[in-house]
């Protein structure tokens, strides 16, 4: 017996969505469902789904919920694996919440729960504005391999909510001639996998007090997107550690669909880094599901 779904389409710089409203979390979608969702030949065709769920009404919600937080982000990879966090995601998540009428985001920051933490989530000149909140890097070196990529290049881990692996290359052919149609290889391969990014630095590095940045990324449980928002942010950081001491705070980064803003401030004397970027609501419509 198939079961009808509602759902919005959307997409942040060409990363894109089925956005599915669950408010009282009567839906429990299985993998299958989900990817049968995201399957750009048999369904409506995205890198991910986005529940609109009550934080009340999810066990992961918990946090969310204690702290007086409404909605709850249920993110999921186009392969029907639940993921962390997703940056682009979460601004059309809010983009979706104001157009329907259950958030007012003019009004003030629109705090969002995820398997993250809770986030908030605020208009910008460039669309919204998510504050990611703390980040991690690490320094142990990985070793990356991708296909056309000659030999393997040693990456730096960031931890912005999901875990990232960001590799430097020289040039932007080199970065054009990578084939991430195959999963690029890790060692050591971390336990919980981790996207991939890897990036050109802009000669000059900074203009205007910005620095700058290309992108192309792999996605774990969806393959290589038009754009990733918390890969954005780890890339920008990566660069701006290995920069150095005189680095920017605030970064611009070109990706295949578009670009995005990312800066670095304090709140309560810890450091957060904030993406920001546009968020688009395509169209809206119902599938059956098996």
């Amino acid at each position: 017996m198939s079961i009808p779904i509602s759902f919005t389409k959307g997409h942040g710089t060409g990363n894109d969505f089925v956005i599915v409203p669950d408010a009282d979390g009567d839906l429990d979608l299985s993998d299958d469902q989900v990817a049968a969702l995201c399957d750009r030949r048999f369904g409506v065709g995205a890198d991910g789904l986005l529940r609109v769920v009550r934080a009340a009404a999810i066990p992961e919600g918990a946090a969310a919920t204690a702290a007086g937080v409404e909605w709850f982000m249920d993110y999921r990879n186009a392969d029907g694996s639940a993921a962390e966090m997703c940056g682009n995601g979460i601004r059309v998540f809010v983009r979706y919440l104001t157009a329907v009428g259950w958030a007012d985001a003019a009004a003030g920051p629109v705090l969002v729960g995820t398997r993250a933490g809770i986030k908030p989530v605020t208009v910008h000149e460039r669309g919204f504005e998510v504050d990611l909140g703390a980040f991690q890097i690490d320094e142990s070196e990985v070793l990356v391999r991708a296909r056309h990529l000659d030999v393997a290049r040693p990456g730096i881990g960031v931890d912005v909510g999901n875990p990232h692996v960001v590799v430097a290359l020289p040039t932007a052919d080199e970065l054009a001639g990578i084939d991430l149609t195959r999963v690029p290889q890790l060692e050591p391969a971390p336990v919980a996998g981790a996207n991939v990014e890897f990036v050109v630095p802009n000669d000059p590095l900074v203009q205007g007090g910005t620095g700058g940045l290309r992108m192309r990324v792999f996605e774990r449980g969806v393959g290589e997107t038009l754009s990733c928002g918390t890969g954005v942010a780890a890339a920008a950081l990566a660069v701006r550690h290995w920069a150095g001491a005189a680095a920017p705070d605030a970064w611009q980064v070109g990706v295949p669909g578009g670009e995005l803003g990312v800066r670095v401030a304090s709140v309560d004397d810890v450091s957060h880094v904030f993406l920001a970027g546009p968020a688009t609501l395509v169209f809206s419509g119902e599938m059956a599901l098996a």
